[in-house]
């Protein structure tokens, strides 16, 4: 597989591999013809950007935002992973640069070529459109990138709802007030309800996965 040909369905699955602990880094760039430290790059990409990360962007920086940024980095407040998520740059490598020219005195230059990288706003959201994005997020093949466009919300309302309801269901998207019922106030009953529900929405998620893992076995068949 050549580098260009690192699609994200490829990538995306070289992550999860990596997140559920199946593989070892080392597997993982055996296993898809790439470097350990091309895998590197997909997982800081992803922890940065989501799965917008791991698709192919050449992104415009004017001077003017890669000195400020340098300059919030250089003042201590930030870590670099905290201002690349920040300000949606590409990748750390690509802070890493900046900065090294700005410590070298070198002229911080305006990025002239490739398109803009754009992601869509938070908004609000019902809970009932909560539900419904989460659910297509489960039933097409666990892209969070795909359910953010779809339904123009931000990967980061998808991320934090999918994790909502994994660990408390469709009553956790609840846009609560107040505070949510501990465990110790639950009856025996309900802490039994609970636990079924819970592993009802992982064997969900399963479900989910393998069929998604199914398909992109075939993608990789197919690039053979």
């Amino acid at each position: 597989m050549s580098k260009k040909d690192n699609s994200f369905d490829i990538k995306i699955n070289v992550i999860r591999a990596w997140e559920n602990r199946t593989h070892t880094i080392t597997d993982l760039a055996h296993i898809n013809n790439v470097s350990p430290s091309t895998i590197y790059n997909w997982i800081d990409r992803y922890e940065s950007l989501g799965e917008n990360g791991l698709y192919p962007v050449s992104n415009e920086y004017s001077k003017e935002f890669k000195l400020k940024v340098v300059q919030e980095y250089l003042k201590g407040g930030y870590s670099q992973k905290e201002l690349v998520r920040k300000y949606e740059i590409s990748g750390k490598s690509v802070l890493q640069k900046w900065i090294k020219n700005y410590n070298s005195h070198r002229e911080l230059k305006d990025t002239s070529k490739g398109r803009k990288f754009t992601m869509t706003n938070k908004r609000k959201t019902t809970l009932n459109e909560r539900i419904e994005i989460v659910h297509y997020y489960l039933e097409n093949g666990l892209d969070f990138h795909k359910a953010a466009e779809t339904f123009q919300v931000s990967y980061q309302q998808v991320y934090q709802w999918v994790k909502k309801y994994e660990n408390g269901g469709e009553e956790a998207l609840q846009d609560k007030r107040g505070r949510k019922k501990e465990e110790v106030e639950l009856s025996p009953e309900q802490k039994i309800q609970r636990e079924m529900q819970r592993l009802e929405r992982e064997n969900e998620r399963l479900r989910a996965e393998n069929a998604f893992l199914k398909k992109l076995e075939e993608i990789e068949r197919r690039q053979k």
